[in-house]
């Protein structure tokens, strides 16, 4: 018995070893990486338990998020909410990004990169309201910046790789990819105190916290949307959040945005 489940554990093993460098499953460099961790018992449990921390901490972000963007800004109750939604979103960058490297999933990839990013700037930003006189940005900023730097030149790279291939998700790489520079493009200009938007650190709070929150809700509704079936198209489920959210974005950086003009 132990001798037969030893030669198909030996068979699997050979099987997803040939997938790495000859098969279509491990042809890209996020492939390769997700088979290592594939048909193995021990990185099963592993994944599973990712997998409940995720949707935990999706769970508690999506609904503490909820409560900020419908509530008062500003108060104790925010302030505590918000503090709920920031780790829940860290938590679930963090697992995204690991699930999606144990079992391959583009989508959740990039999610975890945005979401980690969006959430933990959005925050580091309410630490950063003096740029534009004396403050500088501390290591972690630059380290933040520098990643999602990284990143989105690797997204546009892979994406065009993914296109040469044949394979159309790769233009969602190179939108993300070029969404993530313009970001680092906007962090850089803070950072060095050229911007002129006066409260720079509330408008950048505000727009990547619900980002984030966007982020988070996409992946909810996509990944759950059998149970939207026959009530609204897939492609809308991808698009819902965006639509209804963005707006409130730019009406409240609309009314909370100062210029210099502005504030002369």
């Amino acid at each position: 018995m132990f001798e037969k489940t030893l030669n198909e554990r030996n068979s699997i093993k050979n099987k997803a070893e040939a997938t790495n460098y000859n098969g279509n499953s491990g042809k890209t460099p996020l492939r390769r990486i997700a088979n290592r961790f594939q048909h193995n018992n021990s990185m099963d449990t592993i994944f599973r338990t990712f997998l409940v921390i995720h949707i935990i901490a999706g769970t508690i972000g999506l609904l503490s998020g909820t409560i900020n963007i419908i509530r008062k800004k500003g108060d104790k109750k925010h302030k505590l909410a918000g503090k709920f939604f920031l780790y829940g979103m860290l938590t679930v960058g963090l697992s995204a990004f690991v699930l999606s490297l144990m079992h391959t999933n583009y989508f959740l990839f990039i999610v975890g990169v945005f979401t980690f990013y969006m959430a933990a700037t959005g925050d580091r930003y309410l630490s950063l309201r003096e740029l534009r006189t004396t403050q500088k940005p501390k290591l972690i900023d630059w380290i933040l910046t520098i990643s999602m730097l990284l990143f989105g030149v690797a997204f546009i790279g892979f994406g065009i790789y993914h296109l040469i291939n044949g394979e159309n998700f790769g233009i969602v790489f190179i939108v993300f990819g070029f969404i993530g520079l313009r970001m680092v493009s906007k962090d850089i200009q803070n950072y060095k105190g050229k911007t002129e938007i006066v409260n720079y650190w509330l408008v950048a709070h505000l727009q990547r916290m619900i980002g984030a929150y966007i982020a988070a809700l996409t992946a909810f509704l996509v990944v759950n949307g059998k149970y939207f079936d026959g009530l609204i198209p897939n492609y809308l489920l991808w698009l819902l959040p965006t639509l209804i959210l963005l707006p409130l974005i730019i009406k409240w950086t609309k009314k909370y945005l100062v210029t210099k003009e502005n504030n002369a």
